[in-house]
């Protein structure tokens, strides 16, 4: 049964007698589902947006504005099952920080307005902030030109037990660099490296780090947050009726949609040749702010589950100093 149909069913029972299908259990509120059930339905959720083998990916098959099986009145129903797994993935990000072995990376890219920003926000909002990292990646300073273009990535990286997430990353180095091929020439590479192979070449590099990183204990999951040209446009002119998000547009943002179809074609080279098992990406449909962030959490909840996290476990000297150290709490608590 898909996610929101359950949810539906949950929300509309009308007594406990109602079961869930092939099942003897009473249908539980939405936020009484069991951890071990929110990540199996998280599994089955996020799996239709997964790829891991670009060679047949194209980047037309997949709807901006589609919500899979889920219909506009699951909107509101979305909010409670996002806050669900919010708690879920809260309770497994703790494990993850006090395990302290693997590390997870989110990266995410998209066009402008796709929600990025608002997904990050809502999905991690109940994230321990001392287990998560966040780093924006803009335009390349000085210092970040005078180093390769994978060097201001790899400083941020996450540490062991914790979640790092690049709002953009290196991949924009395959993206807005490749638009605009004048960049390329800024970036002090040697003119005879500079070839008709370069994006061949970076997706190469792009592979073996990703490979190298999960060798060593780095989760990655990336998202392209996939909107439509029209749905940015209606969130362009809403920021601009709105004088608190003003910020959020620059005339720079507008004449980037000039290259809407030169971007198109960039991201779905970008996805596949860089979509693998150890380094997946998520084409997710960002035309539904509410739909989008359900998905992102989903993938998220099942990356964590998927690494059978666990406490660390205490041995039997450990044991044996707790008990002495408790037993001198108890006599202090005497005196």
């Amino acid at each position: 049964m898909n996610i929101f149909h359950w949810l539906r069913n949950s929300f509309e029972r009308t007594g406990a007698d109602e079961k869930l299908p092939n099942s003897s259990e009473p249908v539980p509120p939405a936020k009484d589902m069991k951890k071990n059930e929110i990540i199996d339905r998280s599994r089955k959720f996020a799996e239709p947006y997964c790829v891991t083998n670009g060679k047949k990916f194209r980047l037309k098959d997949v709807d901006p504005g589609s919500t899979g099986e889920a219909t506009s009145e699951d909107k509101p129903r979305a909010k409670e099952l996002l806050e669900t797994g919010v708690q879920a993935l809260s309770e497994l990000q703790d494990v993850l920080y006090a395990q302290d072995r693997w590390s997870v990376l989110l990266i995410f890219q998209a066009m402008d307005a796709a929600g990025k920003d608002g997904a990050i926000k809502h999905v991690m909002s109940g994230v321990n902030p001392q287990g998560c990292q966040v780093y924006s990646f803009k335009g390349p300073s000085a210092e970040d030109l005078n180093h390769d273009y994978i060097w201001r990535c790899l400083k941020c990286l996450p540490e062991r037990g914790r979640i790092g997430i690049f709002n953009r990353s290196y991949y924009e180095e395959t993206l807005v660099v490749r638009v605009h091929p004048e960049l390329l020439a800024k970036q002090k590479i040697p003119q005879q490296l500079i070839t008709k192979d370069i994006w061949d070449e970076r997706f190469c590099d792009i592979r073996h780090f990703e490979h190298y990183l999960s060798r060593n204990g780095v989760v990655i999951r990336k998202f392209f947050l996939h909107v439509s040209a029209a749905e940015q446009k209606k969130r362009f002119l809403e920021r601009l009726d709105n004088s608190a998000k003003n910020w959020k547009v620059s005339a720079a943002d507008s004449r980037e949609r000039g290259f809407w179809k030169e971007y198109m074609e960039a991201y779905e080279d970008m996805i596949g040749n860089t979509a693998t098992d150890y380094a997946p990406w998520y084409v997710v449909p960002a035309d539904n702010k509410w739909f989008t962030r359900v998905v992102v959490a989903a993938v998220v909840i099942d990356a964590l589950a998927s690494l059978n996290l666990a406490y660390p476990e205490v041995t039997g000297e450990q044991r044996k100093q707790l008990a002495a150290v408790k037993e001198a709490l108890i006599a202090d608590d005497e005196h």
